[in-house]
């Protein structure tokens, strides 16, 4: 038997995996990532960056149309709701984020309803599950090719590099393409792929999702048209490894084989309490228990106590903002997350409006940061900390140190917690009918005939409910 390329290999496992094959860990894992990616995603229609989007959107048409989520009253072609949701979905920073480094669910989940609309059969929630498995997998398989991948980075932005991958093979799936279809998929997919970190903390950084989701989907599309990419993109240096300096790339294991494992079946997700970077997570926790010890001795927090303020993080030039200016390079600050938890006792979605970041009190504290990089704290979401010493004017130091923070792949979210995050973040835009239906669905999405009963509950608006309601009390 002829051994298969690595191209070849993804091609034939994206074919042939099946819902047989999902076990009840890989199960629980992505129906709480789909739950958490359309809560982040409903919260954020209500961004700029979202409606910006929108509006360029709408100036397409197409025979073929899907819905944008929390949105009642308008659809558009599929490749730009699946465009304008994955924006959504990262508008605010608030995904999920996997290890090695990249947001895995809002490449995907997007493509997968945008599509499932247009098809001319039914998709079941089983075919949903396991087509968003199958673009989780080779997300995850592709970052394995690097030992950079493992790192923050400092190139380009992971989703844009692997998402727009799991996209296509995702869709590919869906689509019920061949193997060699699968594989073209991919190719055409490659060529979509990467976008530069000089892009984060600017409104351009959620695009990258929302290409991807876009970009996937087109190049499922046109592989299933017959269009031809380099069927070995995966196997080549000046293929899919020109995005990594290290890249050694390995076969798929055959899926029906018995060595075949989900990565996300040993690797969990994390899930975000603040809509920021994932790094900010660590020096928020740090700079709350370093407020709580200044607290316990002095009896309160009073900012003109404090002369210095020295953050220990891992060196990163794309999260080192001293004195943020917007909205989006405020998610992206360790100086802003660690003052503002300071001053408030809380980072919460409202920390990054404008008001809030323009205020005098802040912009003192930011006065007193001073950001080290000691030597042993590696640039690793796996490995990294944070530390947070207060100095008083009195001579007195308070110092706290978070290794892990709660959401993290080794600290998860409990599913109560997680579900009233998306309770919380979804009754922004949906009635209490289309909150609830969310959960049910996706908490039963295995079981679910038709999942456009998904796709109704997410157009259920909370002004289309409160125009229901004063109708029938006319």
């Amino acid at each position: 038997m002829l051994r298969k390329g690595i191209t070849e290999s993804f091609g034939a496992a994206i074919h042939a995996l099946n819902s047989t094959q999902l076990t009840d860990g890989v199960i629980k894992r992505s129906k709480r990532m789909m739950l958490d990616t359309l809560g982040v995603g409903l919260l954020g229609t209500r961004t700029v960056v979202f409606n910006k989007a929108l509006k360029y959107s709408q100036l397409f048409m197409s025979e073929e149309r899907s819905s944008v989520w929390g949105k009642s009253d308008i659809t558009l072609p599929p490749y730009y709701a699946a465009f304008v949701n994955g924006i959504a979905v990262h508008s605010m920073d608030f995904d999920d984020t996997w290890h090695p480094a990249t947001h895995p669910s809002g490449a995907v989940l997007p493509a997968l309803l945008a599509l499932a609309e247009t098809l001319p059969s039914q998709t079941s929630g089983l075919d949903l599950l396991l087509a968003f498995n199958v673009g989780i997998e080779v997300q995850g398989r592709l970052m394995r090719f690097s030992k950079e991948a493992y790192n923050i980075p400092e190139r380009f932005h992971p989703p844009s590099v692997v998402g727009v991958m799991g996209s296509a093979a995702a869709s590919a799936k869906l689509l019920g393409l061949s193997p060699a279809q699968c594989s073209h998929a991919l190719a055409i997919a490659a060529s979509s792929a990467g976008a530069p970190l000089a892009n984060a903390a600017t409104q351009t950084k959620p695009l990258h999702i929302g290409n991807a989701a876009r970009r996937g989907l087109e190049a499922a599309q046109l592989a299933k048209m017959g269009l031809e990419g380099n069927p070995d993109i995966l196997d080549l240096g000046r293929g899919f490894g020109v995005y990594y300096t290290d890249y050694s790339p390995s076969a798929m294991a055959d899926s029906t084989s018995s060595d075949f494992k989900w990565i996300l079946e040993d690797q969990d997700v994390a899930f975000k309490r603040i809509p920021a970077h994932l790094g900010m997570h660590w020096v928020v926790d740090a700079a709350l228990a370093a407020r709580a010890k200044l607290e316990d001795t002095a009896g309160n927090f009073d900012l003109s106590q404090i002369r210095h303020v020295t953050l220990r993080v891992p060196p990163s030039k794309y999260v080192d903002c001293p004195l943020p200016a917007s909205e989006h390079q405020a998610r992206h600050s360790f100086q802003f997350n660690a003052c503002s938890a300071l001053l408030d006792n809380k980072v919460t979605v409202s920390s990054f409006s404008e008001a809030q970041i323009n205020r005098q009190a802040l912009k003192e504290l930011l006065s007193k940061v001073k950001v080290e990089t000691p030597k042993g704290n590696q640039p690793s979401f796996d490995k990294m900390y944070c530390e947070v010493e207060l100095q008083t004017y009195q001579g007195k130091s308070y110092v706290a140190r978070c290794d892990t923070f709660y959401g993290h792949w080794r600290k998860p979210l409990s599913q109560e917690d997680l579900v009233e995050k998306f309770s919380v973040h979804a009754s922004s835009v949906l009635c209490t009918e289309g909150v609830e239906g969310v959960i049910d669905v996706i908490g039963n999405i295995e079981r679910v005939k038709e999942c456009s009963v998904l796709g109704s509950y997410l157009r259920m608006t909370s002004n289309q409910h409160e125009q229901l309601y004063s109708s029938r009390n006319l």
